[in-house]
């Protein structure tokens, strides 16, 4: 019997010297790299990498903006960081955290016009300055999309390749430069061509192939993306223009945030190594990304098309970027006095179902886009001819209020009206929207970039519905988008609905109302 409890000891033992072997061998180690939108398509590498290094990876995309404040942020979180720009690690690393920063890959910023388009304003087979694209946008020939120039690399790439160009290729911008008055009129034209806005690189390339649009800017690798879908959806395709006088690169740095932990740098440096192999170089190369160092590429031809207009023999000669300190000046003057104007209803939602903390986020939400002063550590400030209008509803609307330009004390009496209101009531959110766009049609939006941004908590269940918001959308005839934020018990399916009706998109606040905000109003 001893014999038979000793045997049974030593094998009970044995099984859970193994289960414990089995569950350390998988125990992985989790690391977050915080990334730009355009590398959501290189993930299947980085994972490739993961699973034969027992590493847990995870990707959060963000805008530049935001990986620029996280990097100010002395708590962060991320382990490491993959800008579109070398720029915005520049610009954000006041806490000196990143090293090991290396790029990964180049891509150029660049116009895509649709070829029939191109080849009517003679801009194929050519080279084409930015004034030359200046004109075209003067004489009522082009309009395009463009990324938030402080919200997305590609968006303050092309802007600052504006600026260059525009006065004449100085070798460096200073910022007495900016105040130029000649500079400020022109760039003000070619800012108005823009008639769509987004935060994310990507997602203007997911909205390019969902409506019926003339031309954007974007990166290079995004043109290649957009032209392999184009083809499979039988449209046409777009042309690629590369500014000569104004062209800047994005470098792609994949940077590490030391916090001390030796463990994840070695993981880090690992995987920065496995990037630059000339394995994964290939691959990198095969998605439409230009590698190695130098400006021109030896890619496949079929993915670097030569009739889209890229030329990989030709060297290509980016601007040299200005101090970080003209950047951000210039940055300052896009948001408050160089680009378009924008027009932005807010729907809120005040039904009851938002006492409590729903009305406390909504509010301080509310308190960080209207105090200007709050809203520049973001680049959110509203510009100076904008148009703010506030729709506050529940199954009813409470009026709309309206506000022309940035004054602070305007802003603050708006602010005011909304902090007065009081949760009750139940949930219509369609007439708030109609409402809107119906206000949108009295006023007219050509001179703006038009946008409804709507929150709610809740689902729908009184007043107006969906087949009546869309129906009026339809009959307006103009792209006026309704971004949406999730909140609370909110209905996702009414809510994307509505974004897929209108080419927009839904933001979700659940967890972050606030930042949901945020990032709603850097769409335009």
């Amino acid at each position: 019997m001893r014999k038979n409890y000793l045997r049974r000891f030593l094998v009970l033992s044995t099984v859970i010297l193994i289960l414990f072997l089995f569950i350390g061998c998988g125990l992985k180690e989790h690391f977050i790299i915080l990334s730009g939108s355009e590398n959501e398509t290189l993930e299947p590498i980085i994972q490739e990498f993961a699973r034969k290094n027992n590493v847990d990876i995870e990707m959060e995309y963000k805008g530049s903006v935001d990986i620029m404040l996280e990097l100010g942020n002395p708590d962060i979180t991320y382990d490491a960081v993959w800008p579109a720009n070398s720029l915005w690690i520049s610009l954000g690393n006041t806490n000196h955290l990143v090293k090991h920063e290396q790029s990964i890959m180049t891509s150029p910023v660049v116009f895509g016009i649709r070829r029939s388009l191109a080849e009517q304003l003679g801009f194929v087979g050519r080279e084409v300055s930015v004034k030359e694209i200046l004109q075209a946008i003067q004489q009522k020939k082009l309009k395009f999309m463009m990324t938030s120039a402080t919200q997305s690399n590609s968006g303050a790439s092309a802007y600052i390749g504006f600026l260059y160009a525009l006065l004449d290729n100085p070798d460096i911008i200073y910022r007495e430069d900016l105040y130029q008055s000649e500079l400020q009129s022109q760039i003000r034209e070619l800012l108005a061509g823009i008639h769509r806005s987004s935060g994310s690189s990507g997602w203007l390339k997911d909205l390019f192939l969902k409506g019926d649009y003339d031309a954007m800017i974007n990166y290079e690798a995004m043109m290649i993306e957009a032209n392999k879908e184009l083809i499979r959806q039988g449209k046409e395709t777009l042309y690629i223009i590369y500014p000569f006088d104004g062209l800047v690169m994005a470098d792609s740095p994949l940077g590490y945030v030391n916090r001390g932990e030796k463990k994840k740098e070695e993981i880090f440096l690992k995987l920065q190594e496995y990037l630059l192999s000339q394995k994964v170089q290939d691959k990198i190369l095969a998605q439409g990304r230009r590698t190695g160092f130098a400006s021109s590429s030896k890619g496949d031809k079929a993915v670097f098309n030569p009739e889209w207009g890229i030329d990989t023999e030709r060297i290509l000669s980016p601007i040299r970027l200005p101090s970080g300190e003209v950047i951000q000046e210039a940055l300052y003057l896009y948001q408050t006095q160089f680009k378009k104007p924008s027009y932005t209803i807010f729907c809120l939602d005040f039904s009851g179902s938002m006492s409590g903390e729903g009305e406390r986020q909504l509010k301080e939400a509310m308190r960080v886009l209207f105090d200007q002063e709050i809203a520049r550590k973001y680049m959110l400030q509203f510009g100076q001819d904008d148009r703010i209008v506030v729709i506050p509803f529940s199954d009813h609307l409470y009026g709309a209020w309206e506000v022309q330009g940035n004054n602070q004390q305007d802003l603050q009496n708006l602010y005011q009206q909304i902090n007065n209101l009081s949760p009750q009531g139940n949930t219509d959110i369609y007439s708030p929207v109609i409402a809107g766009l119906a206000k949108m049609k009295q006023t007219g939006t050509e001179q703006f970039i038009p946008a409804i941004i709507l929150m709610t908590d809740g689902q729908s269940n009184t007043g107006q519905n969906f087949t009546s918001l869309a129906s009026y959308w339809e009959m307006m005839g103009k792209d006026i988008p309704v971004f949406s934020i999730l909140f609370g018990k909110a209905s996702e399916s009414q809510l994307e609905e509505i974004a897929e009706q209108t080419r927009a998109r839904v933001f979700d606040g659940k967890t972050d109302l606030i930042n949901a905000f945020k990032k709603a109003r850097g769409y335009n």
